[in-house]
């Protein structure tokens, strides 16, 4: 009897901790959407139990171990299927960080006692900044010389993944597109000088690849180096030309675009830059990824976004913080090419994955009708689930032979330690299915590793 008891204290001991239901940070940078019309607010104003405030603008809604916007254990899971308040101060990170194997053995390998990956809502309303996130070594060198301006040391590689109508600038244009801006905006020319523009249309396709980054990194770094004079002028110079073009022809998209851009920004180098970068429009279900060292501007509309669990920005336009045009232009990889767009690849006929070329995370979005089921497998790797619509139940069970349920509603993040099955299941009498997206590390990481 005494052997049994101490047998089953083991057991008892060795238990993985359960899933844990998060309060998450919401950041009000200026380009959010306002008030009510955001859904960064909504999901905020759900989970936390705050009140929205109507003037104010909603951008991102972060679930994660970030310093900057830590999320926080607020709720666990009793053998009951009741949950308890009492560790509200505890941030996500701090918890993992004393129950490490919720993460598993390979994730704590490769990364140590922290999430890999950063999960995000977004609600665009006007143009983020012209941007960049550097590599790894950028990333340490940027940390060491300046850590008030760049707070970590790592790389962020991202994804965007549209629930709305979504556009954003992307990549650079190619080479024949980049002709016609020149032939085309002669303001362009005009800021940047003809020599600087003759380089460029001399260029052909059969030239050498790092003859025409070299080509491209020297005109563009003329544009954006620029000085605001010059800068104010020619902007409202391209400004009226199309006004006037207008009344004749109708405007391209890339014109109509700087034309919103210029409303946002006046004066703004970034209005011009936008000439050289691919407009991207996707459609909800549609996803867009970004390695380091390439430029792009998310412009409107909502997404939910997961990147490398990092902060680390380097702008150059369209934005009122600080700008570091010279490391920007100096880091770009200068690959001219339209960005890859995912369209995901079907697990079952409820969930969709979104595979990016990154370790450190994978998207799955859940689209489960009024009445239905699906199971996410247990996996070697934690996981973050957002409820961005609906309502179910979830049951959980894992290899520890521990079984849980929770109710899950719009605004509801949950953390899913390593090796846990989760069953969705939508009420047939509730009148709505459920929207859900999970973030986790990259399935090609524990296959191929």
């Amino acid at each position: 009897m005494e052997e049994t008891t101490v047998q089953e204290e083991k057991k008892k001991n060795n238990k993985q901790p359960r899933p844990q239901v998060l309060r998450c940070a919401v950041q009000n940078y200026d380009w959010g959407k306002i008030g009510e019309e955001s859904e960064v607010a909504r999901l905020f104003s759900l989970n936390s139990r705050m009140g929205i405030e109507v003037d104010k603008p909603y951008a991102e809604f972060w679930m994660g171990t970030h310093d900057s916007g830590p999320s926080f254990v607020v709720e666990t899971w009793h053998e009951t299927g009741n949950s308890s308040s009492d560790s509200e101060s505890v941030t996500l990170k701090s918890w993992i960080s004393e129950n490490p194997r919720v993460l598993g053995d390979k994730v704590v390998e490769k990364w140590g006692h922290d999430l890999p990956f950063l999960f995000k809502v977004l609600s665009v309303a006007k143009a983020l900044s012209i941007q960049a996130h550097p590599d790894k070594e950028l990333a340490r060198a940027l940390h060491n010389s300046y850590p008030n301006l760049y707070k970590d040391d790592n790389h962020k590689p991202e994804m965007a993944l549209a629930l709305t109508k979504f556009e954003a600038l992307c990549g650079f244009v190619s080479l024949e597109e980049l002709k016609g801006v020149l032939h085309n905006v002669p303001e362009i020319v005009e800021l940047v000088g003809s020599v600087e523009a003759e380089q460029v249309l001399h260029v052909n396709e059969q030239d050498g690849e790092e003859n025409k980054k070299f080509v491209l990194q020297q005109i563009f770094t003329s544009l954006m180096s620029a000085c605001k004079d010059s800068v104010s002028k020619m902007v409202s110079k391209m400004k009226s030309r199309l006004i006037m073009e207008n009344k004749v022809r109708q405007l391209t998209d890339k014109e109509q675009l700087v034309l919103r851009l210029e409303k946002q920004y006046p004066a703004d180098i970034g209005v011009l830059s936008a000439f050289f970068l691919n407009h991207v429009k996707l459609n909800p279900g549609e996803a867009l990824y970004l390695g380091a060292n390439e430029p792009h501007a998310y412009i409107y509309g909502e997404c939910v976004e997961c990147m490398a669990t990092s902060d680390n920005v380097v702008r150059a336009g369209l934005t009122s913080k600080l700008r570091d045009v010279p490391t920007l232009c100096s880091m770009l990889t200068y690959r001219q090419s339209s960005p890859d767009i995912l369209q995901g690849v079907a697990l079952n006929p409820y969930v969709t994955r979104y595979m990016p070329p990154f370790d450190e995370f994978e998207v799955d979005r859940c689209s489960l009708p009024e009445g239905e089921s699906t199971v996410f497998p247990a996996i070697p790797g934690p996981s973050l689930f957002v409820a961005t619509r609906g309502i179910a139940q979830i049951q959980f069970a894992s290899s520890y032979e521990h079984s849980d349920q929770a109710v899950v509603t719009k605004g509801s993040v949950l953390f899913v330690p390593a090796d846990t099955e989760i069953t969705v299941k939508t009420a047939t009498t509730a009148g709505m299915g459920l929207e859900l997206y999970r973030a986790g590390v990259n399935s090609r990481f524990f296959f191929d590793s």
